[in-house]
């Protein structure tokens, strides 16, 4: 039996992928820039789903959730496939982009197959030649960025929508779960696939429900459920934070960028200006000659010079349906990216493949005998303009026509010298080999930036970290006291030039700070230098120790003999212990009145994680003395009288306690007594403090989230909130009553999304303190997180009993009302959104 040999157009497309992954891997390894602000931030989130899947537990709920959660505002599905990249190629922002290989596979595939389905298989081979050397397509195909991924996908789902709407009913079904599950992947890839392919989805429902093809009907509704299922599961866990933050992604940084408002011309030609650029000028402009010369033809032999050359236009042999198709999708995606406010050059780039067809059609339009030399001599100018807009090569007039002939889009190869991330990163690690650092980056360039020094750190088994610090002046200070690393830069400062004020004072205070030294310089490739600062004196200090130890102990605390309460007090603790159990320490810490009295306030408390949650390593048998310096808080209504402190070790993975003896030290609180220089309160404090506006409602949760904002930078992974949940947790075993302490821990839980944790707490919270009716309703929006609206309703009704002229809480029950289904008591209930000031 002889096998049919494939197609040769589709080797001819196999061959091009080949090319095109060769081309890249040499420009990679040429390459030696750094990842500007958006790829290095996408870099870290493929790092984090690399290290979170070296350790499955697909049998796990939690696990599951925790993966999900690792991005909260973009799909996952990219990050996802770079982890084999990763496994086989080893970690690496060049090693990483490795996966636009299988993404270059799905578009050209796609493309070719669209080209052949409506056309025929010359257009999709050429089709696919365009998208290989569109310049839009490949300046992105270097970089790591989710559009050429949302690209390849949109572009396969359109294909299977295709392959579904233009099939006989034998096929339809198959085609329909295809596109189903492509339409899913898309959408698990950036939400903005919705945006290419809901016109087209509008128009195909319209004409099902005017044709009453009701097996089609069925046939879209199942694909369209089928893509639910597929994005379900990250929607699920991360839905709130996917619309609270669409506001920023859009309205703000539209305003930031100065985008041009939707009401003027510029808004809805922005991106057709954008074109030659997408495409350059001769791959745009040959195939429009293709077809001017076919119409010009068509009309000269049919010998009728009687009528206006374009009077019967559609009578002309040319696949309408086809390009009516095509069109449609293209000018539904051109005008709902049009409509989103915020404007990009790399938004449209899923409607370059669908152009590159159209204009493979075109360039097949010119005669037989000359046409294929045409194409030949269109892809090699395009070729050549790919050579110069990559490589640095050539004199100044070729360029200079290069650049004319497509505008703005040279992404060339970096040959200088290397930038020094890895050696900032390297000196931080050997000035502190036990601990992590928190780098507070004030610079913002794409070169020199907090999100690739935080890859970078990353990684090295992301033992440093990266935040910008020093863009607010009423956190300045904060900011100092609160970090131990820092890195400025001379001359060129970015986008922080907006913030100017906020970083030259934070650059001042490190200058001039007895705190800090200038730890090293670096000459940068253009000429700038960058400075590293280190606190003289860290925060935490880890020395190895001779002798193993069993348990953790406490051997030293040293605090002044007195102090006034409400204002924060230096303290010094000296833990020593085998590093496993002082990373997986909390200590629960309370300074208690002696002789105790039961009238009146007579302790607080001091709870953290040894070493505030930064110790590093992985010998567990080896045992280390951690010192911290840090400042506790005294409550301000304290007992005045003398404090000691008790101490017990919980380990927070085990649940293992064990008291721990106390140096008999004693801290006389008087109110009388002049306040003492101090730290920074710890994180796990200050989020206690936090927590006391809780029962105040909306006008308390204003400056909690405010605050939880800023010392999220301090603390990366926000590890505070897990100490802090782990310890209030203990606690509330002991003290069951404590209203303060269920607040607390009700809020430590909603930071860490973790709905059924703050659901028991607020459960608690509503029978201590049942007559607040902010309680009822923290219970009821936490309900409707879960995606549970009925019970929400039911919390809800003590709240509105209580208060019912509250907007908000009528508000929250119509958006319960809504999910059930309630439609008229919901949109009731909705209106008074609009009294909330």
């Amino acid at each position: 039996m002889r096998h049919k040999k494939p197609p040769v157009e589709l080797i001819g497309v196999s061959l091009i992928w080949l090319l095109v992954a060769v081309s890249d891997r040499i420009w990679f390894r040429m390459d030696h820039s750094v990842p500007a602000w958006d790829q290095a931030d996408y870099l870290n989130s493929a790092l984090d789903y690399w290290r979170m899947w070296q350790h499955p537990q697909g049998f796990s709920g939690d696990w599951w959730t925790q993966m999900w959660m690792l991005s909260p505002k973009i799909p996952p599905l990219t990050y996802l496939l770079t982890i084999p990249f990763q496994n086989l190629l080893g970690l690496g922002s060049d090693q990483t982009n490795a996966v636009h290989l299988l993404f270059s596979a799905i578009l050209f595939a796609s493309v070719y197959g669209l080209g052949t389905r409506l056309f025929n298989p010359t257009v999709g081979f050429w089709a696919t030649v365009l998208c290989a050397i569109f310049p839009g397509l490949y300046h992105h195909r270097l970089q790591f960025l989710l559009d050429y991924p949302l690209t390849a996908m949109v572009t396969l789902s359109f294909y299977c929508l295709t392959l579904w709407w233009f099939s006989k009913s034998d096929q339809s079904w198959r085609f329909s779960i295809g596109f189903g599950l492509t339409f899913g992947l898309a959408l698990l890839t950036k939400q903005t696939a919705l945006f290419f392919l809901f016109i087209p989805l509008l128009w195909i429902t319209a004409t099902i429900l005017k044709q009453r093809q009701w097996q089609r009907f069925l046939q879209l509704a199942i694909a369209l459920l089928l893509s639910t299922a597929v994005i379900f599961p990250w929607a699920r866990t991360n839905w709130l934070l996917m619309l609270t933050s669409g506001k920023r992604a859009t309205v703000d940084s539209a305003i930031a960028e100065g985008d041009p408002a939707l009401t003027s011309l510029d808004a809805w030609t922005y991106y057709f200006k954008l074109v030659p650029a997408h495409l350059s000028w001769p791959l745009l402009i040959i195939p429009i000659i293709g077809l001017v010369f076919y119409i010009i033809k068509h009309y000269s032999l049919s010998g009728n010079q009687q009528h206006h050359p374009f009077s019967d236009f559609a009578k002309l042999n040319l696949n309408w349906i086809s390009l009516k198709w095509l069109s449609l999708f293209w000018v539904g995606g051109y005008f709902i990216s049009s409509l989103n406010i915020n404007k990009d050059f790399r938004y449209t780039l899923p409607l370059l493949p669908v152009l590159a067809i159209i204009l493979a059609y075109f360039l097949t339009l010119f005669p037989q005998r000359w046409g294929r030399k045409i194409r030949g001599f269109t892809v090699s100018l395009g070729i050549i303009l790919m050579i110069f807009n990559l490589w640095p090569i050539g004199s100044y007039p070729v360029r200079q026509v290069m650049r004319t002939l497509n505008p703005g889009n040279e992404h060339h190869v970096y040959l200088g010298n290397p930038w020094p991330h890895e050696q900032v990163i390297a000196e931080i690690i050997q000035s502190q080999p036990n601990l992590k650092a928190n780098l507070g980056v004030l610079p913002s360039t794409p070169e020199i930036n907090q999100h690739n020094l935080n890859y970078y750190g990353g990684l090295q088994d992301s033992q440093v970290y990266a935040r910008q610090v020093g863009t607010k002046q009423k956190n300045v200070l904060q900011d100092v006291r609160s970090m131990s690393w820092f890195v400025t830069k001379t001359g060129q400062q970015g986008s922080v030039d907006r913030v100017q004020d906020a970083q030259q004072m934070t650059m001042q205070i490190l200058e001039k700070s007895p705190e800090f030294s200038l730890k090293k310089q670096w000459l940068l490739p253009d000429n700038s230098f960058l400075n590293l600062y280190q606190r003289i004196i860290p925060f935490v200090q880890v020395e190895p120790l001779k002798q193993s130890l069993s348990k953790v102990q406490l051997k030293q605390v040293l605090i002044p003999k007195q102090a006034p309460p409400g204002v924060a007090v230096p303290v010094t603790y000296e833990w020593q212990g085998s590093l496993q159990q002082l990373q997986e320490g909390i200590v629960i810490l309370t300074w208690r009145l002696t002789p105790d009295q039961k009238n009146g306030l007579s302790f607080w408390l001091h709870d953290h994680g040894i070493g505030m949650g930064e110790l590093y390593g992985n010998s567990s048998n080896q045992s280390y003395q951690v010192i911290e310096q840090m400042a506790m808080l005294p409550p301000v209504n304290l007992i005045p009288g003398n404090y000691q402190l008790e101490v017990t070790y919980l380990n927070r993975k085990t649940g293992e306690t064990y008291q721990i003896e106390s140096p008999k030290i004693t801290l006389n609180i008087n109110s009388k007594a002049p306040p003492i220089t101090a730290p920074e309160i710890d994180l796990v404090t200050q989020l206690r403090t936090l927590s006391e506006n809780l029962p105040q409602g909306i006008k308390g949760l204003d400056p909690i989230f405010a605050e939880v904002g800023r010392i999220n930078q301090y603390d990366p992974v926000q590890d505070y909130i897990n100490q802090a949940e782990i310890a209030l947790g203990y606690r509330l075993k002991q003290e069951p009553n404590r209203l303060d302490l269920a607040y607390n821990l009700a809020l430590a839980n909603v930071l860490q999304q973790d709905a059924k944790g703050a659901i028991a707490a607020l459960k608690i919270i509503t029978k201590l303190d049942s007559i607040n009716p902010n309680a009822h309703a923290y219970l009821a929006f936490v309900y409707l997180y879960n995606l549970q609206p009925k019970l929400a309703e039911i919390a809800l009704k003590p709240a509105l009993d209580l208060n019912p002229n509250q907007p908000e809480f009528k508000v929250l029950l119509g958006v319960a009302q809504l999910m059930q289904g309630d439609l008229i008591p919901a949109w009731q209930n909705l209106q008074t959104v609009n009294q909330i000031e």
